[in-house]
Order: structure tokens, then C-alpha cells, then sequence
């Protein structure tokens, strides 16, 4: 009951203050903090109005005891404290983990910086083996963390080592991307933006490098191992990663927003037959089709747009080559998986830092000519290399595959002639539409959806020539009618025209048989 008293006389103090003009002094408590603290009535007699807690229940009339009054009194202030914290308690969990957020930056960037000093001339060093290079920056890594004068926790420990050999021994921020196996392209677009494509959609990566510096380096790095290089005067660069990856940079000042980077990934477990059948990529039937129209020597040409799985198709169209054939495949980067033994890979190179030494996709696909090839495999055609490819399905290599970027089956063979023309020859159009109607049997055509599915959606024969024209037969055809089910996912499926080619007799030639139920329309 005296500490009741003792605040209510305070009270009615610092209210008398108030009305002579006077300010409270110190060890007089402010009205404001007694209302919110002493939330109680005033005792008899008493001249001041103290309102009363809002937590507190009182019915109208009642007259608490002194007991009941302090334990309530005493009970109230107890709530108040805990349920209403100071307002600096409110910021200090947050103050705090930005703090240390800060002090991990900064403890990464003076380990960084040690460990580069340490391990400087071997970080770079081509011969030395990987994993050597690997246990070497760990194990200097252990030895700096160690000598730091405030410990890490354990979770700060391995988030830090982790980072740091991924911006030491890999890619920085996206290399833990480029091991996720349900990640197939990592897209950059800038310092503070990077993207992913997840079973055929984009989202957002949780992460981003520290600055556009941090971005640069990763990105000389990548291209510094294949002797390529990126700066202003020359300021984009298409390389490989070691794993066969595709790389994309463009630097400022093409790049506006900063360097864009784009990694395609390289499956290292290529995809089958079986798998293109269990995605709904095409059936059963057409994957034994055009299985026996490889192995019938048909030359083929796989086309679709950027992203549609024209590499995966040609490798898959690849893989049914018979193993007793020589396989010459060339590429600008290396990316087809062929099982057979008897297999030659070229790629193309790029001019040097002087502007010379270029090797094109033209130059090996004339040099292939004197390597006694009986297939050509060309990862994708895109300039004057058409004519040299065209020239060689024409000159008994058959059997050959290709792939090209294009909207459908008629604008294949449009693309086919631009690309001819390309070469600089004054050709007549005729001549060359006869050349192309003459060299291509088969056109398989494939798109993205929007579901991110890839498709085959037209397997079309090359026939002939009437009058400039050339003559184009769906052989298989996407049908779209069943329309999208509740996720957006296309219910379609790759069904025969009913119609049936004339390259059977060549593939009959070849000693390969067609079973003439696949083209019925009712299967």
C-alpha cells in the first residue's frame, strides 16, 4: 500500500508543476509514464483522476480494497512491462543481424584478400591438378579463419568457407546454380539481378554478386581459362565451361544495365530416347520412325527456336547411328555426347586478340570432307557453312544431321537458301531450292511451349521440286485440340497424318524396313 501512496503523491506533485508553469524535476516521474505504468484508481480522498489500464476489469460502482488494489496494481504494471516492450528492444534484434551481416562481409573480404596473397600464383596456374588446388585453399582457408581474433559460430564458419571457395575455386554467388541439377540456364543481368530457369520457367535466384567489379572478375575468369578475353574493345565472348556448359558475356558499353552473363548448362547424364518419350517430347511411334530414318541414311535437319532442345533432339537422332559408321561432329562448343567408338569432334575457334586465326564451322565442315566421313554431324548451321553442308549430302555423304533456327518447316528451307546466299556465290534461286530439295529427306521441327515443355511438333518430308516450289509433306503433326489442363500444361500430343513418305524406298535401299502402321491416323 506505501508504494501506491508514494506514486499517487508523485503524481499529484508533477501535476501541481504543471499548473504553476514549473518543469518536473528528475526524481519526480513524468504523468504520462504513471498513467501508462499505474493503471489503477485513486484512493480515497484523492483530487487526481488516474485512468485506469485498459487490460484492467472493473464494474462501475465497485470500490477496490487496498490488497486487491495493489495486486492488481503490482499484476498490471507486470503485464505492461512484458507485453510492451522498450521501443529500442524492438530494433535491437534487427540493428544486431544487420551487424553481423556486416561483419561477415567484411571478415570474408580480409580472408579473401589473405588467401589471395598466400595462394596468389597458383589460383591461376593451368597445369596444377584441381583437387590439389582444392585442399590447398581449404586448408589455408582453415588457417586464416582460425587466426581471427573474434570466433565464428559453426553456422558462420561453413557459410563463410563455402562462399569463399566458390568465389575462389568456382563462380562466386552462382555456383551453387551450376550444381543444382533441376537448373538448366543461369541467366545474369547485372551485379544485383540474377535469374534461373527451372523446368522450363524463370525465377528469381536468391542471391547476387557484391558489385559489378565481383561479376567482372568471375566472368575473366571463365574466359581467361580458354584463352579468350572480354574488355571494351571487344566486349562479348562466347566460351565453354570445363563441364561443356555454353557462356554468354556482354560487357558495358553494349551492356547498359552492367554485364549480362548467361550460362546454358551441359547435362552430364545426356538425355535418351526413353526420355524424350517419358516428357511427352515425342511418342513411341515417331521415336522408332525416325530412328530407322537415321539408320536408313536419310539426312535430317533439326530445327527450332532459341531454347526449343535441338541439341538434345540431334543428340538423341545421333545416338542411333550404328556404331560401325566414322562419326565426324563439328560444333562451335562442344556439346554432343556420342556413345559410339568411332567418333572425330571438331570445333570451331574464334580470331585471337590480333583478329587472326579463325576457324569456322565452314572450314571444318570442308576439311571434314577429307577425313572419309560416312556421317556429318554439324551442331548448327547459321552462315555460309549451308552451302558446304548442302554440297555435302549431295556428294554421297548421307546420312547427315543439322541443325538451324526457324519458325517451322517452310521457314527452314527459306533460312537454308538466306544462308546460301550468304556464301557470296551468284546463285540463281532455282538452282538452289533444286539443291536443297535435292540434299534434305526429312525436317524435324520442335518448340518451347508456354508450359516450358519442349515439343516435336512437325516431323515434315522434303519431296521435290513443282515448278519454284518446293514440296513439303507432314509426315507427324502436333495436335493441339485436347487444349491445357489446371496447371497450363498442354494436353496435345504428336499424332500421323495418314499420309506416307516417298523416302521409304530409299530407306529400303539401306536395307531398313518401316512398319506401315506407324502412319496410320487412328494409332
Amino acid at each position: 500500500m506505501s508504494s501506491l501512496s508514494d506514486r499517487l503523491e508523485a503524481a499529484r506533485r508533477a501535476e501541481a508543476a504543471r499548473s504553476a508553469g514549473d518543469a518536473p524535476t528528475s526524481d519526480v516521474p513524468d504523468i504520462d509514464s504513471t498513467r501508462d505504468q499505474d493503471a489503477v484508481p485513486p484512493g480515497p480522498g484523492s483530487d487526481i483522476a488516474v485512468p485506469r489500464h485498459a487490460g484492467e476489469a472493473r464494474t462501475e460502482g465497485s470500490s477496490p480494497t487496498g490488497s486487491s488494489t495493489g495486486a492488481t496494481a503490482s499484476g498490471t504494471s507486470a503485464n505492461t512491462a512484458s507485453s510492451t516492450p522498450p521501443r529500442s528492444a524492438k530494433h535491437e534484434p534487427r540493428s544486431r543481424l544487420g551487424a553481423q551481416q556486416d561483419r561477415i562481409e567484411e571478415l570474408k573480404s580480409s580472408v579473401h584478400v589473405e588467401l589471395l596473397k598466400q595462394l596468389g600464383p597458383h589460383l591461376y596456374d593451368v597445369e596444377m591438378d584441381q583437387n590439389e588446388l582444392d585442399q590447398r585453399v581449404r586448408g589455408v582457408l582453415a588457417d586464416v579463419l582460425s587466426a581471427q581474433d573474434r570466433p565464428l559460430s559453426t553456422s558462420d564458419r561453413a557459410r563463410v568457407t563455402q562462399e569463399i571457395s566458390d568465389d575462389i575455386l568456382g563462380y562466386g554467388p552462382i555456383e551453387p546454380y551450376l550444381r543444382d541439377p533441376d537448373v538448366s540456364e543461369v541467366m545474369v543481368n547485372g551485379h544485383d539481378s540474377i535469374w534461373l530457369e527451372k523446368s522450363g520457367r524463370l525465377v528469381a535466384a536468391d542471391a547476387v554478386f557484391s558489385d559489378e567489379a565481383h561479376l567482372r572478375r568471375i566472368i575473366d575468369k571463365i574466359v581467361s581459362r580458354l584463352g579468350r578475353r572480354v574488355d571494351e574493345s571487344s566486349p562479348m565472348v562466347d566460351a565453354r565451361l570445363p563441364d561443356g556448359s555454353r557462356v554468354n558475356a556482354v560487357i558495358p558499353p553494349l551492356s547498359i544495365d552492367g554485364s549480362a552473363l548467361t550460362i546454358r548448362k551441359f547435362a552430364a547424364d545426356p538425355l535418351t530416347v526413353a526420355d524424350l518419350v517419358r516428357f511427352g517430347s515425342l511418342s513411341e511411334q515417331t521415336a522408332d520412325f525416325l530412328e530407322a530414318c537415321v539408320r536408313g541414311r536419310l539426312n535430317v535437319i533439326v530445327s527450332g527456336g532459341t531454347g526449343a532442345g535441338k541439341t538434345t533432339t540431334l543428340n538423341v537422332l545421333s545416338s542411333f547411328i550404328p556404331d560401325d559408321e566414322r562419326i565426324v561432329t563439328i560444333e562451335d562448343a562442344a556439346e554432343l555426347q556420342l556413345k559410339q567408338d568411332h567418333v572425330v569432334r571438331l570445333e570451331s575457334r574464334p580470331a585471337n586478340i590480333e583478329g587472326k586465326g579463325a576457324v569456322t564451322i565452314r572450314d571444318l565442315v570442308k576439311n571434314s570432307l577429307r577425313m572419309r566421313p560416312d556421317r556429318i554431324v554439324v551442331g548448327e548451321v547459321r552462315d555460309a557453312s549451308a552451302l558446304d553442308m548442302l554440297q555435302a549430302m549431295n556428294t554421297g555423304h548421307d546420312g547427315s544431321i543439322c541443325t538451324l533456327h526457324s519458325n517451322g518447316p517452310r521457314d527452314t528451307l527459306s533460312r537454308m537458301e538466306t544462308m546460301v546466299l550468304m556464301a557470296g556465290m551468284d546463285l540463281p534461286i532455282r538452282a538452289i531450292r533444286e539443291q536443297v530439295a535435292s540434299a534434305v529427306d526429312l525436317i524435324v521441327h520442335q518448340s518451347r511451349f508456354k508450359d516450358g515443355s519442349r515439343r516435336i511438333t512437325h516431323i515434315t518430308e522434303v519431296e521435290r521440286m513443282e515448278g519454284d516450289v518446293i514440296t513439303l509433306q507432314d509426315v507427324f503433326v502436333w495436335d493441339g485440340s485436347a487444349g491445357f489442363d489446371a496447371e497450363g500444361r498442354s494436353l496435345g500430343r504428336l499424332s500421323p497424318t495418314g499420309l506416307r513418305p516417298k523416302f521409304l524406298e530409299k530407306m529400303a535401299d539401306a536395307n531398313v524396313k518401316v512398319d506401315p502402321l506407324i502412319f496410320h491416323a487412328g494409332r
